[in-house]
This record gives structure tokens, sequence and C-alpha cells, in this order.
């Protein structure tokens, strides 16, 4: 039995692109980029090289002394409280910070930590179709607010979040404003410049490339401590030996996904069309969450009313369809979405609910198959 795989928002299996380029760098008997003698020199002229391109993808500004910083971290995690921590530490007294309800754990973590610190911390309400109040959330915004956390597009839902309203209310008490981007990149078009935002998170493993390497961009202007110290390395906002093939399959797979954009933007549409209509046609009562928002084109959270979402996951599993729960941050926790109880969800829909999440990588045939299994194994609860 062939495994159809739709947890792509956990992971995406690695381009053959991102596996070439971290292979080619490996053999090319790679040194430390710190490192002053003529191969030490190389390695830092190639990470520059993968460090430029990464910043490209996502349209920051690179060019004169005013540019934007593409610091390389281990992951979307690392990159969230590197902003998170760091800017909220660069204060000498704390103040407020506001994040939204639907926040990644790495952020709504973040955020908690710096309460027991004395921070006041604040939560955005939701509005019902999973964008965020902004209402509510200018009403929480004042003088005393250092960072606001909304993120671009939500790991569970695909419901994309009115961000730069948000920089726009925030501009008025000069606050910044950090958005996680890890979801959203390569799946939206994606302009860190034309967002507003102080400081943007991404991750290389989501767009199929390798695991371990994420990158924080930061406007030039936007101040923050290291949360590791210990070296020089990356302006030391982030310490530590550079990894070089990492850095190499992330430019590539950023590449692999932007190459032909609106295409791969189309395929995944006509994907997530065929995957929602197809469930909605042979589960009755089967509901997607946000469908009236606008989403990611890859993300599709259905809600099964009735049905135990944990016990689902496993007998699609059994089955051959591997999808989730929510955040595989998350994964294995019986406690409900918080993002979907952020929504006011009824309770039956959050504890039936389930997310599949497409990638380019897949196939029509693949999906065809999914939804009839889906049927099967839903009707199997009923």
């Amino acid at each position: 039995m062939d495994t159809i795989y739709l947890d792509n928002n956990a992971t995406t299996a690695m381009c053959d692109k991102s596996i070439l380029a971290l292979e080619a760098v490996y053999r090319d008997g790679i040194k430390n980029p710190a490192s002053q003698h003529h191969a030490g020199r190389h390695s830092r002229r190639l990470l520059e090289s993968y460090r430029e391109s990464v910043g490209l993808g996502v349209t920051a500004h690179l060019t004169d002394i005013h540019a934007d910083r593409v610091i390389f971290t281990s992951g979307g995690t690392e990159a969230n409280n590197l902003a998170i921590q760091g800017i909220c530490g660069s204060h000498e007294t704390p103040g407020r910070i506001v994040i939204s309800g639907i926040e990644h754990p790495s952020v709504s973590s973040a955020a908690k930590f710096l309460a027991l610190g004395g921070w006041d911390l604040q939560t955005a309400k939701t509005l019902p179709n999973g964008q965020v109040d902004l209402e509510h959330l200018a009403s929480l915004v004042n003088a005393d607010t250092h960072l606001v956390c909304v993120m671009l597009a939500n790991n569970e839902t695909g419901v994309i979040q009115p961000v730069e309203d948000v920089v726009s209310l925030c501009a008025r008490h000069e606050c910044m404003v950090h958005t996680d981007a890890v979801q959203a990149l390569g799946k939206m078009v994606l302009d860190f410049r034309g967002l507003g935002v102080a400081t943007m998170s991404i991750s290389a493993h989501k767009i199929h490339g390798p695991p371990g390497v994420g990158a924080l961009v930061s406007r030039h202007e936007s101040t923050f401590l290291p949360l590791f110290y210990g070296g020089f390395q990356q302006e030391g906002a982030r310490p530590g030996t550079e990894a070089v093939a990492l850095a190499a399959g992330f430019s590539e797979a950023l590449d692999f996904y932007l190459d032909k954009q609106q295409k791969h933007f189309a395929y995944l549409s006509r994907l997530q069309e065929l995957l929602e209509d197809g469930i909605l046609g042979c589960c009755p009562g089967a509901v997607v969450v946000g469908q009236g928002s606008p989403r990611l084109p890859q993300t599709s959270c259905i809600a099964f009313p009735g049905i135990d979402r944990q016990a689902a996951v496993m007998a699609l599993d059994v089955a051959g369809v591997c999808c989730s729960t929510g955040s595989a941050c998350a994964s294995g926790s019986s406690e409900a979405s918080p993002t979907l109880l952020a929504m006011g969800l009824a309770p039956e829909l959050v504890e039936g609910a389930l997310r599949f999440s497409v990638s380019i990588l897949n196939t029509e045939e693949e999906v065809r198959r999914a939804v009839a299994i889906v049927g099967e194994v839903i009707a199997c609860f009923e």
C-alpha cells in the first residue's frame, strides 16, 4: 500500500535541487566560513550568496547601508524566539507584548515565558472567520507596547492575516511588529518590505528544503539581543559556525518554489479544491474551517462533527493517508486546538477537526484516492 502524504504543513519531502545543493557543498569539502584562509573565504562567499538569494526571494532590501538582515537559524522556532525574546530583551524594563490568539506554539510559548519575567502579555481576539480582530488588537496597543506578533498565515487553517493593517495601527505607537511567515513562504507572494514588519521568520523544511535551517529577516533599524553568546557570526545576532550546506539547501528550495510561482499557486489551489469538494461530497456534515476567508492554497482544515480527531488520524494512517490534528509541534497532545478555540467554533467542530495539507509534489490521483479513503474511514465512525 502506497502512503498518501497530506501533512505537508508539518514538513515536506526535500526536492532534488535542494538535495543536490547539499551534496555539492559537502563534496566540495566546505570549511568554516569564519576562517581567514583561502578555503574559509571561499566558504564565506558561498554562504553570503545563499543569504542574498534567500533575502531576495522574500523581497528584502539588501543594498546600501540600510540593508535588511537575513539571519540563518535552526528553523522557524528559533527565529520566532530570537525575534520575540531578542526585541523584548533589548528594553531595560518590561512593557506590554500583544499576540494573536492563533499563534504557533513557538510564539505563544515565548511570549508566556516573557510574562513570567514581568511582561504584560495580552492576547488579541480572533474573529469566527479565523482572522485577528483588528478592533480588539487596536484597543490593546498602547504607549507601553513594545512588540505585536501576528502570523502571516495560520498553520492549521491556512487563513491569511491582515498583517499590513496590523503594522498600520501599530505605527501610531511606534510599536514593532513580528510576523511568523513560516507557513506562508512559497504559498503566497511574500514581500517583506511591503508588509512593513520589523522582523519575519521563515523555514526551509516547509518548502521542500532541509530541516534544521530557517531565517529571521530583520529590517536594518530593528534592534534585538541574541539568544546565544560566544561568537561574532552573523553580526553577533546568532553566534555559532554557520551551516553552509543547509543554507545552500534553503536557497535552492526557495528557488524551486518560487520558480513558476503562479503556476504552482494554481496547481495547489486545484489540489485543494479537489480535496475539499471531494470530502464534502462524500462526508455529509463536514465543514471546511475558514472557507470564506482568504486562505493559503494548500491548507484544508476540515471538521467532522461527532468524530474523535485523534482516533480518525490513526485510522487514516492505517488506511494509508497521513494527515494531522493541527500543529506538528503540538502533535500527540490531547488538548483541543487553541486556534480553533480562539475562533469560537462549536465544540463538536473543534473535537472533530483534521488538517490536510498538499504540496506541489502531490498528484491529482493521490488526492482523489485520499478522498475515497477519507470517506470510507469517516463512515466507520458514524
